[in-house]
């Protein structure tokens, strides 16, 4: 613990360096009086805020968040450590991104959040902050502001929630509602159980259990070195949760004394150490976006095709869902990230700092795997197939993403004629005709999907099976968009793909009955279409006209940028100083 006494200096920490909070409240003139009179309405006592690091509790809870409903009492564990160890804790609420209440897309306002984190950590008197979060874009939104910020910041995860089991097997949230409604519709389940199915799969406050998004970036988060050891996979609701809180908000004091900034963490080694820990894990493929967009910030030169290289190099030893058949909670049973991390220790940078202070090297030194069901030996892995491949070609000049682990490997290498949709309502209304000209070979593509065109680059990749088929038993086709998938959904779907084709990218270009052709081993992904064809129908191609003439959305399809670069509002990246608020 780090004790903090008010010295002759209140500016200073114990190490003597300044306290930022102390520009508000230290000086003797009329603003200081002011700051802490208002401070003294709220029945605090001056030598409170005088003199001891001042920490923000970066809350995205919310009433409509169910995997965050937990967060206002693990707020209170977190205030619990910071005054333990000397500090004075401030809770400020953010904006919550509950993945399925939010539309049309969390993805829309992943960067709000980072902008409002950012201002809220600037214009406030704040040394330090703990973030609460979990749920798929609050991850990378949260962090992105923090490492804009540049003050000490570490990440409590909200955590995954508890597992269920249905007819004998382990059912998990995401992954098997897609697959109980593919059932549906093939009438192997009936109404009644679908009714009943609802009270399933989500027994308790928490992020998916699945290996999708949430549980990916916080797992990836701990691999930056941004969370304490095992946070990532602690259960939600059980009793280490509150405890790790706590622990947080004792930390975050010490890293304020110690000056430990996310810049100081976040290496180039850092993040591909997080994209090992991606694709080790099976993660989701949205994590390409969050992991690029947040090396941008941190002025970390990533690229698809460095993610692309760790892919190739290390297998899925994760036996989680949608690639595998266990959950979060057996993961954290059986070690949890750092004893995955010192099972793929030779592929990792091990001298990297961590939010503990110690490297990485010592976080993970004796953390042994205790169950090699669910995290396999190397030489023993969950597929055959790798978490993620880039692809490229005249399809997606700037590059496209699958996960060849959660597809049909058969349909790996493939070549069929396409079906295109320019809308989702339009695709999803295809889908339920039983006359739609289609079978397993054709290619279906969904475009208008992507950053500015939908916009927010929803999770629609993971296009329906047509009624028809799914009533044959075909459960899987080749499909193309310039949309995102959840990574709780499996499929043999290419993502991604950049230039998407509102801004005039080739998938505009596409006409039902064109071939496309998929090979993943070779990385390629081609449109058979002549050059002098796709000119002319580039030179009678108009873009969409806007679709919002206000706000947010606005902007954000004014300044967002493309997939491969992370999606990130072009003027938030880089590390280009913002200066201190003046205090008048």
């Amino acid at each position: 613990m780090l004790a903090v006494t008010v010295s002759d200096d209140p500016c200073m920490t114990p190490d003597l360096k300044p306290l930022r909070s102390q520009r508000w409240f230290a000086a003797t003139d009329m603003r200081g009086f002011a700051h802490r009179q208002r401070m003294q309405q709220m029945g605090l006592r001056r030598e409170d805020v005088l003199g001891r690091p001042i920490v923000a509790i970066i809350n995205t809870w919310s009433d409509l968040s169910p995997c965050h409903a937990h967060l206002r009492e693990r707020a209170e564990a977190v205030k619990r450590g910071v005054l333990l160890a000397g500090g004075m804790p401030f809770e400020l609420p953010a904006m919550s991104l509950g993945e399925v209440m939010v539309k049309p897309t969390t993805m829309l306002y992943r960067n709000f959040l980072a902008m409002e984190t950012e201002e809220l950590l600037r214009s406030l008197p704040i040394d330090g902050a703990v973030l609460l979060g979990g749920c798929d874009k609050t991850t990378p939104g949260l962090l992105m502001g923090a490492i804009s910020m540049g003050l000490p910041a570490i990440f409590c995860p909200a955590g995954p929630m508890l597992n269920d089991r249905y007819r004998g097997q382990q059912v998990g949230a995401g992954t098997h509602t897609r697959k109980f409604w593919d059932d549906l519709q093939a009438g192997l389940v009936s109404e009644a159980e679908w009714v009943k199915l609802e009270s399933r799969m989500t027994r308790s406050p928490g992020t998916c259990n699945t290996m999708g998004t949430a549980s990916t970036m916080t797992a990836m988060t701990e691999a930056l070195g941004l969370t304490l050891p095992d946070a990532s996979c602690i259960p939600a609701m059980d009793a280490a949760h509150p405890r790790m809180a706590a622990d947080c908000g004792e930390r975050i004091v010490g890293m304020i004394g110690e000056q430990l900034t996310p810049a100081r963490i976040l290496s180039r080694g850092a993040f591909l150490n997080a994209a090992v820990v991606q694709m080790a894990l099976g993660g989701s493929t949205n994590a390409v976006v969050h992991i690029i967009a947040m090396a941008r910030r941190a002025g970390v030169a990533l690229e698809l095709e460095d993610l692309d290289a760790v892919a190739r190099r290390v297998p899925v030893i994760a036996n989680l869902f949608p690639s595998g058949d266990r959950l979060m909670e057996d993961l954290h049973y059986a070690g949890g990230v750092p004893a995955l991390m010192n099972r793929l220790r030779n592929e990792l940078s091990l001298d990297e700092l961590t939010v503990s202070g110690q490297t990485l090297r010592q976080q993970i030194d004796g953390r042994e795997v205790i169950d090699d069901e669910v995290i396999r030996p190397l030489d023993r892995p969950v597929s055959a197939e790798r978490a993620l491949a880039v692809l490229r070609g005249n399809l997606a000049p700037q590059g496209a993403v699958i996960k060849p682990s959660a597809a049909n490997a058969q349909l790996l290498q493939h070549r069929g004629p396409a079906l295109v949709f320019d809308s989702q309502p339009q695709m999803l209304a295809a889908m339920a005709d039983p006359d739609l000209a289609v079978d397993e070979n054709t290619v279906l593509v969904l475009r208008n999907a992507g950053p500015v065109g939908a916009p927010g680059m929803p999770e629609w990749g993971n296009l329906p099976i047509p009624k028809r088929l799914l009533e044959r038993g075909v459960r899987d086709m080749l499909r193309i968009s310039d949309a995102r998938m959840s990574g709780t959904h499996f499929g043999t779907c290419v993502l991604h793909v950049s230039p998407e084709s509102a801004v005039g990218g080739p998938l505009a270009l596409v006409q039902t009955g064109d071939q496309i052709e998929l090979d993943v081993p070779a990385r390629r992904l081609h449109l058979h279409v002549a050059d002098d064809e796709l000119a002319r129908r580039r030179a009678a191609w108009t873009a969409p006209a806007p679709t919002f003439a206000r706000g947010w959305t606005q902007l954000y399809q004014q300044h967002v940028t493309q997939a491969h670069e992370g999606c990130d509002l072009d003027f938030l990246q880089g590390t280009a100083p913002t200066p201190e608020p003046p205090i008048y």
